[in-house]
């Protein structure tokens, strides 16, 4: 597991570093007011719907249903994931043309701005242009998928990376030679035509590298459209619940980015982008490490399951969260104490303030609090789907959601406006931490213990080992701000070079003393390569 993680994660690496790039080139260009939130309001609409309902159904339904196809049917499997690549591709292109036509009722779905006004016409134009790649995207996630059931791991942790420096350069020619800036007022349709079109157009690059990877593997694609051997009935019976819990984050959704809306207008850039580009680097952990974990793991668990082997389900499972909090643990603390430190030589640029840039940081601050538990509840749902049940996630998600929305509107109402957006990754912190302790009930139920006095001794000595470094950047942002004065970008570097170089150096040896197994095979590793 760890060798495949590891492809993956060098892959995930470079791609959100990538995504790095891209972010801080975005809020250079166009800032985190007005503009900036009708731009990632158009372009997290498609995410969000395939994150939540594709890439959910992908990884409860279809990864385990090509998995023993490939055990079972006499050709390998090979026919079911030609008809699986040909129906997917026909839905998908009527969803994207659909979503299209449905865009202006989408934004105001999912924003409070008055129909008419410039901030939500550019939105819709901007939709427009970005939601054809719901086809694109998602073909290429069932293309990844098929890769993945073959143990071909690196394409689909690699193509994100051109679609990244794709829209890198999309991005670099709107601040040359784009008129509007951050000014929403002043923005023109050749220049939203040059954002929307050239973020689709990063997708479509994207998707074919990982057919290209796909036939590379030896996929011959032949069009079937034979559906009484798809197996419809079956997949249907096992993703309605999956639909439902999409359903249920879905609401989740449009009532955040209802509330971040409502907050960005009362107060400007403290709204939709903020809390955009915060969870975007609240995710990059998770990504790189839990991303490529879980991928390895989905199908080894899912195999184990159909040969009754779970014993072997615990021990993936237990291997697979602590090799996750190795690395987890001190990153949330890093979060927690260094968020504007990271934020600002990333985001204070261009049309974004340094003061905005700091905003975002205590936005990750925040966020923090959730890597852990948002990790630990993704890792006990695939539990559940490499059983094939898709309806045990459906009631924990409507449970997590539903405590995520109360403590939202909660929030909302009883903080300022300028920590609305505060408030609402609160809310997902705990939320998610809840939902881990009911997800975890209910999988030790199934298995018949999951092994939890030996994850949690083996977690605790992972926080005990991050304590040094958490103490370390708390006296480096201290003595920075202290001597310097706030946190500009050559502070922040400062800052990130002794807390973020040093004390992830200074945890590892820490680990490596305390014998922490996960920490140690990955320092082995690491040596016998830099070794070669």
């Amino acid at each position: 597991m760890l060798r495949a993680s590891a492809v993956m994660a060098a892959g995930t690496m470079v791609s959100r570093v990538t995504g790095f790039v891209r972010t801080m080139v975005l809020a250079y260009a166009i800032g985190t007011a007005a503009l900036g939130d009708s731009y990632n309001v158009a372009y997290q609409i498609p995410y969000s719907i395939l994150d939540l309902l594709l890439l959910g159904v992908l990884s409860s339904v279809v990864v385990p249903m090509i998995v023993r196809a490939q055990q079972h049917d006499p050709d390998g499997g090979r026919a079911y994931e030609q008809r699986l690549l040909t129906l997917s591709t026909v839905a998908l292109v009527a969803v994207a043309v659909a979503a299209v036509f449905a865009a202006p009722l989408i934004i105001d779905l999912y924003t409070v701005w008055d129909v008419g006004s410039t901030q939500y016409e550019v939105a819709v134009t901007l939709a427009r242009l970005i939601l054809p790649q719901l086809a694109f995207f998602g073909i290429g996630a069932v293309a990844g998928a098929v890769l993945n059931t073959r143990d071909r791991y690196g394409a689909p942790m690699w193509a994100p990376v051109v679609n990244n420096l794709f829209v890198i350069c999309v991005f670099l020619a709107y601040a040359v030679f784009g008129t509007g800036g951050g000014d929403i007022a002043r923005v023109t349709d050749g220049d939203l035509a040059l954002l929307g079109l050239g973020t689709t157009a990063g997708i479509v690059a994207q998707a074919v590298v990982l057919i290209l990877a796909l036939k590379r593997a030896g996929f011959s694609f032949v069009p079937r459209l034979d559906v009484r051997n798809a197996r419809l009935g079956e997949m249907a019976k096992a993703g309605v619940w999956t639909i439902g819990y999409v359903v249920i984050t879905q609401l989740g959704f449009v009532l955040t980015t209802n509330l971040a809306s409502s907050a960005g207008d009362a107060v400007a850039g403290h709204g939709v982008s903020p809390y955009t580009l915060a969870f975007q680097l609240f995710q990059l952990p998770y990504g790189v490490i839990g991303v490529s974990v879980i991928t390895a793991m989905l199908p080894r668990m899912s195999r184990a399951v159909g040969e009754g082997r779970f014993g072997d389900v615990r021990s993936e499972f237990g291997s697979s969260v602590r090799l996750i909090c190795s690395l987890m643990v001190p990153v949330s603390l890093l979060l927690m104490v260094l968020g504007p430190a990271i934020t600002v030589p990333i985001y204070g640029h261009g049309a974004n303030s340094v003061a905005d840039a700091v905003y975002i940081g205590n936005v990750l601050q925040v966020y923090g609090l959730a890597l852990v538990p948002f990790a630990l509840f993704q890792l006990l749902l695939r539990v559940f789907y490499s059983f094939g049940d898709t309806r045990t996630p459906v009631f924990i998600g409507a449970g997590t959601t539903a405590v995520n929305a109360l403590l939202m509107v909660l929030f909302y109402n009883l903080l300022p406006a300028r920590y609305a957006v505060m408030g609402l990754a609160l809310a997902y912190a705990i939320a998610y931490a809840l939902g881990a302790v009911a997800g975890w009930l209910l999988a030790s139920r199934r298995l018949q213990g999951l092994g939890g006095w030996a994850i949690g001794m083996a977690m605790t000595r992972m926080y005990l080992a991050a304590l040094p470094t958490a103490a370390l950047s708390l006296a480096a942002v201290w003595a920075v701000t202290q001597m310097f004065g706030g946190l500009a970008l050559v502070n922040s570097l400062i800052v990130l070079a002794i807390a973020g170089g040093l004390g992830l150096l200074l945890y590892l040896g820490v680990a490596h003393r305390m014998r922490i197994p996960e920490v140690n095979s990955i320092v082995g590793m690491v040596a016998g390569r830099v070794g070669r």
